[in-house]
């Protein structure tokens, strides 16, 4: 199907491909990772010029006939309807049915005719319409004009095309980026049962996991293909660097004693010969090479000092929209501690964003009571990065926003440089800066905000998987409350423990899991088909158990919320001392102390020492006491 050999491209004086191979079989699904900005567009770009213009580049190769499809662009807007679009997309099918309708030739109609049974081409309506569905359309759209559709929507329009057309090869480039959960879901049970052969580039380790057959890994300039998902993949590599390690380590030792013999007898005359043979040893070596490990700058989000008693935030009787008409739910009674962690869930449209914004207090309730504490601090990311920047102000410019006054610009400097952004890179507009580099930027300001909630719409969109990772470890080592709308399965599960479902204009507590969400969305919510020879999904698992085992960890955790403020505040007694006693230690280095002077320093850095001691031992006896009250069984 497609066969890349020994591929060299740079872009500019950046080298992104050095000899890299891999070959593709028909009917693979294959994901390609590896960190942004190492190629893994450019790289779909390429295998896309082949298709269009073959012998364009002379290391890849497709198979003859090979029929390509990708996502572009967003469809334009216009005046024909979604479904249309849609079924234009199949360019073989509307050629045929034009052909059949319009040609005056027996012969070529006849043959128009076999060739859209093969293809199936009279239930392209409904293949079409489960597609759209699937992805989020209601039936009502179907008939609506394209230029009603916002960018977002017409984008899935876009991949509902593609999907439609079923070419022989379908290059996705993050195609979860614009999707929801509910879409996530429907399109990873989609590209399973998908018949011909993928090439996805996705950051959501969950997709990568449940749908692909084969990995091809992008890494230092070269393309590494294995068997299995993301996970068996990282495997793989470790097993791999463990054999180099062990290589290099053995060969650094044989070096060694080489070298040490050759510089001990080389000018020996009765030896010169053995160590010269030695030494051209030395210099027939091929170095093994370990290559150096890529990882994502750490995340980190300090929680406001103030402890604040719940409820931390309450919505009673509230009625959200838009203006003094636009209602989206009503009737929403919440309340938010300072242990929650909540993932918000629900099909697009439905009003999860419209929830965190008056969560957030970016948005005013049209009815009902927002009550709060005065000292409060809510961070919040928005999923339209640039409602939350100044598109023409650089990262400097919103880092002094974000700084207390009077910051030197030595110390705003060192802060940007701490959020990952380079000398170059922080004058720079932030409308001039890639979607991941935003997306820091927005991290990192909530951050210094040191806030007590977080609420974060869609944060992981144009992450790779290393700082989605780092994602997950900043929330929970957070100490305040976590409000999380996603479609990274993956993220939610690993830093949520209850579920909120907007639907039909309500709020409700979920009872259940995101695997059984997952399921009611495949099944309930979106009753459509996948491709042909695909498996009807297994009937929905009674949620009960599981909802009851989350309810008993939540308590848990609430019950136990004593605990973990007792470590953290006897780990703030136990920095502050420690930051006392290396003052202590400097001012005893000081040149010109009387004896007087010495034994105030030495009684104060005693009881400095006992204050360590007892922080120490309290903050390991809260620590433990809280990982005992909620790691039991649940």
């Amino acid at each position: 199907m497609l066969t890349i050999q020994d591929l060299d491209y740079r872009i500019a004086a950046r080298q992104l491909f050095t000899g890299a191979s891999a070959q593709i079989a028909s009917g693979w699904k294959v994901g390609l990772v590896g960190r942004n900005g190492t190629g893994k567009s450019t790289l779909l770009r390429l295998i896309r010029e082949v298709a269009a213009h073959p012998g364009e580049h002379d290391a890849i190769r497709l198979a003859p006939q090979t029929t390509l499809g990708w996502v572009a662009q967003e469809i334009a807007p216009g005046e024909d309807t979604l479904l249309s679009v849609v079924l234009k997309a199949d360019e073989e099918r509307s050629r045929l049915m034009q052909l059949a309708e319009s040609s005056v030739d027996a012969g070529k109609i006849a043959e128009a005719h076999a060739r859209l049974v093969d293809i199936d081409a009279w239930s392209g309506e409904a293949r079409a319409s489960a597609v759209l569905a699937g992805l989020g359309f209601t039936r009502e759209d179907l008939d609506r004009p394209t230029r009603e559709f916002s960018g977002g929507w017409r984008m899935r329009a876009a991949l509902a095309g593609v999907l439609f057309a079923q070419p022989d090869l379908l290059l996705l480039d993050e195609p979860t980026n614009y999707l929801d959960l509910e879409g996530a879901a429907w399109l990873e049970a989609y590209l399973r049962s998908y018949p011909n052969t993928v090439i996805l580039v996705s950051h959501d380790r969950d997709l990568l996991n449940r749908c692909v057959t084969h990995t091809l890994a992008l890494e230092h300039e070269k393309l590494t293909l294995s068997p299995g998902g993301y996970d068996a993949w990282l495997k793989l590599r470790a097993e791999r660097l463990a054999v180099l390690q062990a290589q290099k380590a053995k060969q650094d030792a044989e070096r060694d004693h080489l070298q040490a013999f050759v510089d001990r007898f080389r000018y020996k005359e009765s030896k010169a010969r053995q160590a010269q043979s030695r030494l051209k040893r030395l210099q027939k070596m091929q170095d093994v090479s370990v290559p150096l490990s890529e990882r994502a700058l750490p995340l980190n989000f300090p929680t406001g000092e103030e402890r604040l008693a719940p409820p931390m935030l309450l919505l009673e009787d509230a009625v959200l929209g838009y203006g003094d008409t636009a209602r989206v739910l009503g009737a929403v009674n919440l309340r938010i501690d300072p242990d929650d962690r909540i993932a918000i869930v629900g099909t697009n449209g439905q009003g999860k964003t419209t929830l965190v914004k008056s969560i957030a207090g970016r948005l005013s309730l049209m009815a009902g009571h927002r009550r709060i504490p005065k000292a409060i601090r809510i961070g919040y990311f928005s999923q339209d990065q640039m409602d939350e920047l100044v598109p023409r102000d650089s990262v400097l410019d919103h880092i002094r926003r974000a700084l207390p006054a009077g910051t030197g610009m030595a110390h705003q400097r060192s802060v940007a440089a701490e959020l990952g952004y380079s000398h170059e890179k922080i004058d720079t507009a932030v409308e001039d800066l890639s979607g991941g580099e935003r997306v820091r930027l927005l991290l990192g300001l909530m951050a210094l905000e040191k806030p007590h909630i977080l609420v974060l719409d869609e944060p992981t969109s144009h992450l790779d998987i290393d700082s989605r990772e780092a994602l997950i470890h900043a929330l929970n080592a957070f100490g305040g409350a976590v409000l999380l709308i996603t479609h990274d399965v993956f993220l939610a599960e690993a830093t949520v423990d209850e579920l909120w479902l907007v639907k039909d204009g309500r709020l409700a507590t979920y009872e259940g899991d995101l695997e059984d969400y997952r399921r009611l969305v495949l099944q309930a919510d979106r009753q459509v088909q996948a491709p042909s020879g695909s498996k009807p999904e297994a009937d929905l698992r009674a949620g009960g158990d599981r909802a009851e085992r989350r309810r008993r960890a939540s308590e848990a955790r609430r019950a136990a919320a004593p605990l973990k403020r007792a470590a953290q505040e006897a780990e703030r007694r136990l920095d502050a001392a420690t930051r006392k006693i290396h003052a202590i230690d400097q001012a005893l280095s000081q040149p010109g102390l009387g004896s007087e002077d010495i034994q105030a320093l030495m009684k104060q850095r005693a009881a400095e020492d006992a204050a360590v001691a007892t922080a120490e031992t309290q903050w390991l006896e809260a620590s433990e006491a809280y990982e005992a009250a909620t790691s039991g069984p649940t």
